[in-house]
């Protein structure tokens, strides 16, 4: 198995806008290109047809559509959870179709961090240990992981809820406990999908809060919804429909995103696009090529 990756450009800095856009920061986090996915049957059922979605460091978006619009097989897609039919994935420019299913796997545990509607926590562990086990598969020794989760708790507002199991806590807290799981090995990017769909309103809006405080910070973030509300207040909101991108409101102003072009792109770009030194940014610029 493959013990390390190439190293990756410092999403906080880049997100600062603090330094010039390198070629290599440029590289897209994550780069869906000309992806279909198909399910044998009969007939056989087309769930994403040519999709094309590069997201780049410091994004924050929003994945909206329907039941049954392929926005879940997308998810899996970006997460490595499963390969395309045809076209190609890739992570922080490595193109998956190209690793073994271990390498695959150590990029997983490595470079993306999951948020799920139902927390899939240890109920038997603590907290605690429910984060540091976000950390198991990196080569980290017992004590620093814990030190990083107790310090990953702290940044999600649950310091003083260490020892908890999560059986004693709310569905809020429990899903900050999986966004702290999924922030500890401090990816390149965070899938969430449905992260408020188990929660209350109010709660949910708490999560939403976090979840904007997070990508302030730096972080790669792309939540997947079927709630329109909840996409439109990222500050870029992808739509998809029968298999298709059907709208992208393009990066916002002063993400490092570059898009392929789509040929459903069914609104313009909302947010105008600067780069680091305030000057406009042709949106439709293509991305670079794939480090090799």
């Amino acid at each position: 198995m493959t013990d390390s990756l190439p190293s990756m450009p410092d999403n906080h800095a880049v997100a600062a806008g603090t330094s010039p856009v390198t070629d290599a920061q440029r590289v897209p986090v994550l780069d869906v290109d000309n992806v279909t996915k198909s399910y044998s049957g009969e007939p056989p059922v087309q769930a994403l047809r040519g999709v094309n979605l590069a997201i780049g460091q410091g994004e924050l978006v929003g994945i909206v559509g329907p039941s049954g619009s392929g926005k879940t097989t997308l998810m899996q897609l970006m997460g490595t959870l499963d390969r395309p039919t045809s076209g190609q994935v890739r992570i922080t420019g490595l193109d998956v179709a190209t690793m073994a299913d271990d390498e695959v796997a150590y990029l997983r545990a490595t470079r993306i961090g999951f948020v799920f509607q139902q927390f899939f926590l240890a109920e038997h562990s603590t907290v605690l240990d429910n984060v540091a086990d976000g950390l198991l598969y990196a080569g980290i020794a017992l004590k620093q992981r814990r030190q990083r989760a107790l310090d990953t708790l702290d940044l999600v507002g649950l310091a003083e809820r260490p020892h908890a199991r999560p059986t004693q806590l709310s569905g809020g807290q429990r899903q900050r406990v999986a966004i702290a799981r999924a922030l500890v090995g401090q990816p390149a990017i965070v899938l969430a999908d449905e992260p408020t769909g188990n929660l209350d309103q109010a709660t949910g809006q708490s999560i939403l809060a976090l979840i904007d405080e997070l990508h302030r910070a730096g972080s790669t973030i792309v939540v997947i919804t079927h709630d329109s509300v909840i996409a439109e207040r990222m500050p870029r909101t992808v739509g998809i429909l029968d298999g298709r991108i059907v709208a992208d409101t393009g990066p916002a102003a002063g993400t490092n995103s570059c898009l392929r072009p789509s040929g459903f792109l069914a609104q313009p770009p909302t947010h105008a696009a600067l780069d680091a030194t305030g000057a406009p940014v042709d949106l439709e610029q293509p991305c670079p090529p794939p480090s090799s």
